[in-house]
């Protein structure tokens, strides 16, 4: 089996803010608007979507939530869009813990919308993680036994605080909510290293892979490091879509011996890359 665990899907202007789309082309070298268009992975067709998730089995799809950079994928427009395909699609929730009752919110998005678990990122929400806001968060989401996907890591918005970024934050909440389920996206990049001792240490804290493969060589580096920890089992599957496709995640992870081809360096072995893509991420994550 093999789950991607991180996807989106988005509208512009309706979810995305010129901010953040802005800020993306500029990194990334993509116009992110330009005379009059807009870069297609701004604006996900739900058929796109769908289409893309051909080589998984299942996928999480993720809301988001951050009123610091005016960005609103609504946990309803998650909802409805997995509601279409529930043998395949699994819904993320996502609240900001500036709203006046995210608790209450997580619970209407359980309850009433169906949705298994929650993707929340103190650098798009500009919060630490161990703001007694995002406590209460944490706390429910243990209480319901949510898996949450969090973005602990650098992105590319100006206006974030790269001091809400780096994964060492997050052994206080890995420490206080032991039950907890925590997934750190993107393995925490460039943090990599601090990701993959906390991953070894916290029993309740993992790490998903998605877009790394177009950094080959950090994405590479990473997966040695975790080998020579001991930690390619609390590695999971994840793509990042619209930013990267499964097939091309898959293939990007196969292809990282090439990098080393006739040198000393060592190889990643057949069956490490294997697991990664084939983990049964439901189980570890409770999601069955």
């Amino acid at each position: 089996m093999i789950v991607d665990c991180h996807t989106h899907v988005w509208k512009y202007p309706e979810h995305l803010s010129d901010e953040f789309v802005y800020d993306a082309s500029n990194v990334s070298g993509i116009p992110g608007k330009q005379q009059g268009k807009i870069n297609p992975i701004m604006n996900v067709d739900l058929d796109e979507h769908w289409r893309a998730m051909g080589p998984v089995d299942k996928a999480v799809v993720v809301a988001f939530k951050s009123q610091h950079l005016k960005v609103h994928v609504p946990n309803d427009y998650v909802a409805q869009y997995v509601r279409f395909h529930p043998d395949k699609l699994i819904g993320f929730a996502s609240v900001d813990p500036h709203d006046p009752d995210p608790v209450a919110e997580i619970e209407h998005a359980v309850q009433d919308l169906g949705l298994k678990g929650l993707k929340l990122s103190p650098i798009y929400q500009n919060i630490h993680p161990s703001d007694p806001r995002m406590l209460r968060i944490f706390g429910k989401a243990e209480k319901l036994g949510l898996p949450v996907l969090i973005h602990q890591g650098a992105t590319f918005p100006r206006r974030v605080n790269l001091k809400y970024a780096p994964p060492i934050l997050l052994e206080d909440i890995a420490l206080q909510f032991p039950d907890l389920i925590l997934v750190i996206a993107h393995l925490g990049h460039p943090w990599a290293e601090d990701t993959i001792v906390l991953i070894r240490k916290q029993p309740n804290l993992y790490a998903d892979i998605s877009a790394l493969y177009y950094r080959p060589w950090q994405f590479y580096h990473s997966l040695v490091l975790a080998m020579e920890y001991g930690v390619t089992h609390k590695l999971i599957f994840g793509s990042d879509y619209p930013f990267t496709t499964p097939a091309n995640t898959i293939q990007a992870l196969y292809d990282l011996n090439n990098l080393v081809e006739g040198t000393r360096l060592p190889k990643l072995p057949k069956e490490v890359l294997d697991g990664i893509v084939h983990r049964d991420s439901l189980t570890l994550l409770n999601l069955k």
